[in-house]
Parts: structure tokens; C-alpha cells; sequence
């Protein structure tokens, strides 16, 4: 992996930590999780790395585990993402060669958040108990998170990718001149 490759991915993953850490929780122990958002634009943009990929997932399950408002979830924080990005992994490879590069993103908001959301209570519903019904957490914290990672991850991955490819000119222009 190139020197920038790494820089880049790790400024995304520390950006996602911080807006993690800092997003207040949803009423109930739950809060939006945008390190999730980071870790699939990760994907997005490395798009057919898995080495990347899974390095991401372990990282972000472990920003979110030691960041989590939710009682005892620092382990199913680590499945949850660990097990997300492997999913969205595959999705990925399917949709980004085969359309339009904004809807495959948004459809990978929402796929990602939903399985992400699932993943994490069920296996905090098996390990620690949950708070209230799945049910209710599901409709009361997961459908939000959907919409709120769909807006934030389409306009954060707008900026990234509009970011990237002006560096990406920028070092042509360089390379041109010399």
C-alpha cells in the first residue's frame, strides 16, 4: 500500500472516530455512527482492496468500541463493523463498475447501515441484552441512522472524491511541467 494510500485512509478513519465520539446519542444508549460512513466510503474509493478493507473494519470497530454510548457494546461494535465491511465489501465490487458512482454509494449508505445497525443488536442482544425490543431500537435508532449516514455520506463522499481528484490533477499539472 503507497504512502499516500495509507495517509489518506487514516485521515478518514480519524475523521470518522471524531464525528463518532462527538455525535450525541439518539435518545436511547444509541447514537448515528459515522465512522460508518468513513469506513464505507474507505471501501468506496479502494474500491477492490481487502487488505484495506478489513484493516478498515477492525479499525473502526475499535475507534467505535472505545467511543460507544452503549452499555457494554465495545464487542458487538467490533463484530458489527468487522462483519459490515466484509458485506460491504462484496456489494461494492458489484454495484460501483455498474452504475452511476453517487446512487451505488447511496445504495451502500443504506444497505451498510442497515446491515451494520442489525448486526450490532443482535450480537449485543445475544452478548449484554438490549435496552428495549429489537424492535423498537431498530425502528427508533437504525431507520434514523439510515437517513441521517444516507444525506451525510453522499455529501461527505461529494467532498472526498471532489478533493481527491483536484490532488489527482494537481499532481498531473506537476508531472506535465517537469
Amino acid at each position: 500500500m503507497s504512502t499516500k494510500k495509507i495517509v489518506i485512509n487514516s485521515l478518514l478513519l480519524a475523521i470518522g472516530a471524531i464525528l463518532h465520539a462527538v455525535t450525541p446519542a439518539l435518545g436511547l444508549p444509541m447514537q448515528p455512527d459515522f465512522s460508518l460512513t468513513m469506513l464505507f466510503i474507505i471501501i468506496f474509493i479502494n474500491f477492490g482492496d481487502y487488505k484495506t478493507t478489513l484493516a478498515s473494519g477492525i479499525i473502526t470497530g475499535v475507534f467505535t468500541a472505545l467511543t460507544t454510548k452503549f452499555p457494554l457494546g465495545q464487542v458487538p461494535n467490533l463484530i458489527d463493523k468487522v462483519v459490515t465491511a466484509n458485506i460491504i465489501f462484496f456489494l461494492v465490487l458489484l454495484l460501483k463498475p455498474r452504475m452511476n458512482k453517487n446512487l451505488a454509494i447511496g445504495i451502500v449508505m443504506v444497505i451498510g447501515t442497515l446491515i451494520s445497525g442489525s448486526i450490532f443488536l443482535e450480537s449485543a442482544s445475544i452478548l449484554v441484552g438490549l435496552p428495549a425490543s429489537f424492535t423498537l431500537l431498530f425502528t427508533t435508532v437504525v431507520i434514523p441512522a439510515i437517513a441521517i449516514n444516507l444525506v451525510a455520506g453522499i455529501i461527505l463522499y461529494k467532498a472526498i472524491d471532489i478533493s481527491l481528484s483536484r490532488v489527482l490533477m494537481e499532481k498531473s499539472k506537476v508531472k506535465t511541467l517537469r
